[in-house]
């Protein structure tokens, strides 16, 4: 079954087409991003398997015209991987927020449809590009049915007692003001891949999820569940990130928006684009050019790589204790994946947990599968490449196979 994924910004859209065989057997065929969409000259860039890669620059207008221009290069005679477009049994869809609407992926229709775009208030950064693509896909490909893979539905398994704040109820109950959690696709992947690779039960199994990338996130997952997780009503909750502030007090903002007399827009690119590495570091929001700094003495730099692994730290602590212990703990994302120092920081002082860390085999590990402690360690740390692209795409051939 051959099925197209899509993850559609507001500028951008990263796509792959993978032939699809059966749980996680499948055959990525090509892969590739359409960036700087709307803008004057847009950046296109082609990975088929077992072909050279193809990179322009040209104008996308819009991001009907970015899919098109992916649809012709998967059918094109030296750049292609599909004989015709009727090749594509299904196009998949990241969708940044579900709310309580979809606890699953669903099967886009009118209603399903319209409840992405009611959910555009609480995801206005991510859903209004999601929709884009959805409709960009029914337009040139009308006849293919599509599936709504959405980031929250992992973590609907969270209790109440978890996911609310404690702000009066009704503003729950008129806006939805709740924990949500986001990244939840590569949470589920890494979960169920870690303990397949160390041949555990998942059902059986207490463990720590923490995705690392310009955003993060940990998540407690229990018995294959999520039943806590560190973002929240929106991704700037949690660990610090790239530009994001991660968990302040809100008294401070208030504080602030005085101070520096501060809008709601003001506020929102405060915590959102101008903190996190960026704002403590004044170098990047790129760990790379952080670690860089940090080598050539720049204390701030240093600053902002120690707050960032006691945050993270901190939640590998409290979701020991929401679980009562912790079996496994995952690295991914691309800090999580890519950056020994940082896993060796994080793991430091988690000796009390039972974590027999080694560092010289943590050290050689970059972007691939590993188990990182020591042979008869009580908890396990492993090192997982994540791929959500795979969950939408078996989540999409589930759907089509089962609503035919």
């Amino acid at each position: 079954m051959i099925i197209l994924v899509f993850n559609c910004g507001s500028s951008s859209l990263k796509y792959q087409v993978l032939d699809m065989k059966g749980g996680d057997d499948c055959a990525l065929l090509a892969k590739g991003i359409v960036e700087r969409i709307g803008l004057e000259t847009g950046e296109i860039t082609h990975k088929p398997s077992g072909k050279e890669k193809f990179e322009t620059s040209r104008p996308v207008a819009d991001h009907t015209e970015g899919i098109k221009a992916v649809l012709d290069l998967l059918t094109d005679p030296r750049y292609g991987v599909l004989e015709s477009l009727d090749r594509i049994d299904a196009v998949g869809h990241r969708v940044a927020h579900g709310g309580e609407m979809f606890p699953e992926s669903r099967l886009i229709d009118s209603g399903v449809e319209a409840g992405i775009e009611k959910l555009c208030d609480l995801a206005p950064l991510h859903n209004p590009a999601n929709l884009l693509g959805i409709r960009a896909v029914r337009k040139l490909l009308p006849e293919v049915p599509q599936v709504a893979v959405f980031d929250t539905s992992f973590h609907q398994t969270i209790p109440d007692f978890a996911y609310m704040y404690a702000i009066p109820y009704e503003y729950y109950e008129k806006y939805g003001a709740r924990r949500y959690g986001f990244h939840g696709t590569s949470h589920k992947f890494v979960a169920r891949k870690a303990c397949e690779i160390l041949g555990r039960d998942i059902s059986e199994t207490k463990i720590i999820t923490c995705h690392l990338g310009n955003g993060g996130s940990v998540t407690a997952v229990m018995g294959g569940r999520s039943v806590d997780t560190s973002m929240g009503f929106t991704p700037t909750e949690g660990v610090i990130m790239g530009t994001r502030c991660g968990n302040v007090d809100p008294g401070l903002l208030t504080y602030l928006a005085e101070k520096e007399n501060l809008d709601v827009d003001g506020m929102n690119r405060l915590i959102n684009k101008k903190s996190g590495f960026l704002g403590v570091s004044g170098v990047s929001s790129d760990c790379r050019d952080i670690t860089a700094a940090e080598e050539n003495g720049n204390y701030r730099a240093g600053l902002s790589l120690k707050m960032f692994a006691h945050s993270v730290r901190k939640y590998i602590g409290a979701y020991s204790a929401v679980m009562g212990g912790v079996d496994l703990i995952v690295f991914t994302g691309g800090i999580g994946e890519n950056d020994a120092p940082l896993r060796e920081s994080i793991c430091a002082n988690l000796g009390y947990l039972g974590v027999d860390f080694d560092c010289g085999t943590n050290a050689g590990v970059r972007g691939s599968d590993a188990v990182i402690t020591r042979p008869g360690s009580r908890v396990a740390v492993m090192v997982v490449a994540t791929n959500e692209e795979l969950v939408i795409a078996q989540d999409t051939m589930s759907i089509v196979l089962g609503n035919k």
